[in-house]
């Protein structure tokens, strides 16, 4: 098995990595299940209608804002990467990837990169991810 290095590697503790981006067919059922499930994911997150993000170093909790879904998915082998903009408190924009897995016919959501898009391009650049047509 190929082995991520750098900041890539935070995704992979704890999962298998994968040899290629290329795999399974993404069905518009895959699609509409995929959306469904980083909507759900959001909706059981939100304290009083924020998504919190844990600044440790600033010893802060940021509360977001969901804004946007975008519809584009990445693959990465059998897992998914979607995208949502969130607002944070002053209004600005902040981007948040949800790392997906399928379980039996639906997906779940094993990891979150807050503001931090440096993991995905580097899957994308080592031709480990992909964009779904």
């Amino acid at each position: 098995m190929l082995r991520l290095y750098g900041a890539v590697l935070v995704i992979c503790l704890g999962f298998a990595c994968v040899k290629s981006a290329s795999a399974e067919r993404v069905t518009p059922t895959d699609r509409a299940g995929l959306q469904a499930a980083m909507a759900q994911h959001i909706d059981r997150q939100l304290v009083d209608g924020a998504y919190l993000q844990l600044k440790v170093i600033e010893g802060a909790v940021n509360p977001l804002v969901p804004a946007k879904t975008h519809s584009r998915i990445v693959q990465m082998g059998q897992f998914f990467v979607l995208c949502t903009d969130f607002r944070d408190q002053q209004g600005n924009p902040v981007n948040v990837d949800f790392y997906m897995a399928r379980e039996g016919q639906n997906f779940l959501v094993f990891h979150t990169e807050i503001a931090n898009r440096g993991p995905l391009q580097g899957l994308m650049r080592a031709g480990q991810a992909k964009i779904v047509e």
